[in-house]
């Protein structure tokens, strides 16, 4: 069965000084501010859309890997992930970095990094964004 996730923005002003809300239609469960300074500079209390990609990727790639390791006989005590996902005004993203640290009972150090490798390759997000460089920092725990 297919699932379809629904998010909406609605923005007022031009690109520099206006704003807008991303609401996260499906699950109904957050509201985000998002402008042109959060995307070009950064700012506090305020996202940006390679922020959300980032959580997006983040939280596939864990799935992707819980989903790997099983396929593997390895059941993960825990898969902490954070994805920095890299703007640059006028250039567009320019890549994504999983750092990856995970507490796997009765893994080698090189199973565990072949089968980070495949949930990189895997995860739908890491798919979907294929036409940027993704690189992978993981650690056994």
């Amino acid at each position: 069965m297919a699932v379809t996730s629904e998010a909406t923005t609605v923005w007022t002003g031009d690109l520099g000084t206006g704003a807008g809300t991303v609401t996260l239609d499906s699950s109904q469960t957050a509201e985000f501010a998002v402008n042109w300074k959060a995307r070009s500079e950064g700012a506090p209390h305020t996202t940006n859309p390679e922020e959300l990609l980032a959580a997006a990727h983040a939280s596939c790639f864990s799935m992707a890997f819980a989903h790997e390791l099983s396929q593997a006989g390895h059941t993960p005590q825990s898969i902490q992930t954070t994805a920095a996902v890299t703007f640059q005004a006028g250039e567009g993203v320019l890549g994504s970095h999983l750092l990856v640290s995970a507490n796997i009972p009765g893994i080698g150090e090189e199973e565990f990094h072949r089968i980070a490798e495949e949930a990189k390759t895997n995860c739908p997000i890491s798919q979907a964004l294929a036409g940027v460089p993704i690189t992978l920092e993981a650690d056994l725990a």
